[in-house]
C-alpha cells in the first residue's frame, strides 16, 4: 500500500497545530516553511483537512489554521481518509471473468479470494490507524524526540502562532 506524500504533510501539520496555544492559529505559509513544502501544494491538503473538520480555517490578517477539535479526538485514520479518500486502496476489477473462456455469472458467486484477502488487510490497516490518536503521536514525540528537535519545533510554533482576540466557537 502506498500513501501519497500529502498524508505525511497532513499528519505533521496537524501534530504541529496540536501545540498551538488556546484558540491561536498558524498561517499555512508558516506550516509550509516548517516542512520545506510549497505553500500552494500544502494549501490543497490543508483545505482537505478543513473540509473534513479536522482543521479550522480562520480568515483575516491574524488568521490561519488550528485544530477543529482536540488532538485526542483526531485519529490517524481521520487524517488519511481526509487526504486519500474513503475508497479502499484495493479495488477488485473482477478480471478473473475477462479471460478467453467466458463462463456464466453463476461461476463467480463466491467472493474473489484475492479481493477477500485485500479487504481483510485493509480492515486491519484502518483499525491500526483508528487506534492511533494525534495526541498519542505528539506525546510520543515529546517523550522520545531529540531535545534539540523539540526545542526547535516549540520555538517555531511560538514565533508563528497568531493569538485570536475573541473567544472561539471551536468545536469540542
Amino acid at each position: 500500500m502506498k500513501l501519497g506524500e500529502g498524508v505525511e504533510a497532513a499528519i505533521h501539520c496537524a501534530a504541529t497545530l496540536a501545540s498551538v496555544e488556546g484558540n491561536s492559529t498558524m498561517p499555512g505559509a508558516a506550516l509550509a516553511e516548517s516542512f520545506g513544502l510549497s505553500p500552494s501544494y500544502l494549501l490543497k491538503h490543508l483545505n482537505m483537512l478543513t473540509a473534513e473538520r479536522i482543521l479550522e480555517s480562520v480568515p483575516g490578517p491574524a488568521g490561519g489554521y488550528r485544530l477543529a477539535r482536540p488532538a485526542e479526538r483526531i485519529t490517524l485514520l481521520d487524517i488519511v481518509l481526509a487526504i486519500e479518500g474513503r475508497e479502499p486502496a484495493f479495488r477488485c476489477g473482477e478480471i478473473r471473468r475477462n479471460g478467453p473462456v467466458k463462463l456464466d455469472a453463476s461461476a463467480y458467486v463466491k467472493l474473489c479470494g484475492i479481493n477477500a484477502a485485500m479487504l481483510k488487510a485493509e480492515r486491519a490497516y484502518r483499525a491500526a490507524l483508528a487506534e492511533t490518536r494525534l495526541s498519542d503521536i505528539v506525546a510520543d514525540y515529546q517523550a522520545e524526540g531529540d531535545p534539540r528537535s523539540i526545542a526547535a519545533s516549540c520555538a517555531f510554533v511560538a514565533r508563528h502562532q497568531r493569538p485570536q482576540k475573541s473567544a472561539s466557537t471551536k468545536q469540542v
